[in-house]
């Protein structure tokens, strides 16, 4: 069995090799390994660390931003600050929130929206996993798109019908907007 020693001045030395060339010759010898020593670690200290946060914080406090309308006017105050306004599509949404009566059913069903895409998620990469399943549904998906295509939208009539269909639809959902 064969065992390595560490001495004090960081020299590995291979127990196997005979005791007279150990002594002998040490540093010449293949089966010796002279390591350079490392410098010792520095030292932090944790008031030096804290000291260096608390000035960055304060001049975090200190900085101050302004905004002038023209080259050369004086800063404009906080009274003059214009309001920023919100997107279109995130003023309907806060409208719409107003209007909702059961604050607690449309946050359960949204909650429970995002736990079944996580599950289907899931649910749809163990079947990706399965070895003849993804080839087949992909056969299928690019049957049904043809069959859709042929139906559909190789004809005027067809695809005349469908727009007027889709239209009717998004009407429906939006009202008659």
């Amino acid at each position: 069995m064969a065992s390595l020693s560490v001495s004090s001045s960081s020299t590995i030395i291979d127990s196997r090799a005979p005791p007279s060339r150990q002594a002998s010759a040490s540093a010449s010898s293949p089966s010796c390994i002279s390591l350079p020593t490392l410098p010792p670690p520095p030292i932090q200290s944790h008031s030096r660390a804290a000291k260096a946060t608390a000035y960055c914080r304060k001049i975090v406090r200190n900085v101050v931003t302004r905004a002038t309308t023209e080259v050369g006017e004086a800063p404009a105050t906080t009274t003059e600050a214009e309001t920023t306004e919100l997107p279109e599509i995130v003023k309907t949404a806060q409208e719409a929130w107003e209007k909702v009566e059961d604050k607690y059913a449309i946050g359960s069903l949204a909650f429970a929206g995002v736990v079944a895409l996580w599950g289907s998620a899931g649910m749809i990469s163990a079947i990706d996993r399965l070895p003849l399943v993804p080839g087949v549904l992909e056969l299928v998906g690019i049957g049904y798109t043809g069959w859709f295509t042929y139906k559909n939208l190789v004809f005027k009539p067809d695809r005349e019908a469908l727009f007027e269909k889709v239209k009717n639809t998004y009407k429906d959902i939006l009202g008659s907007s």
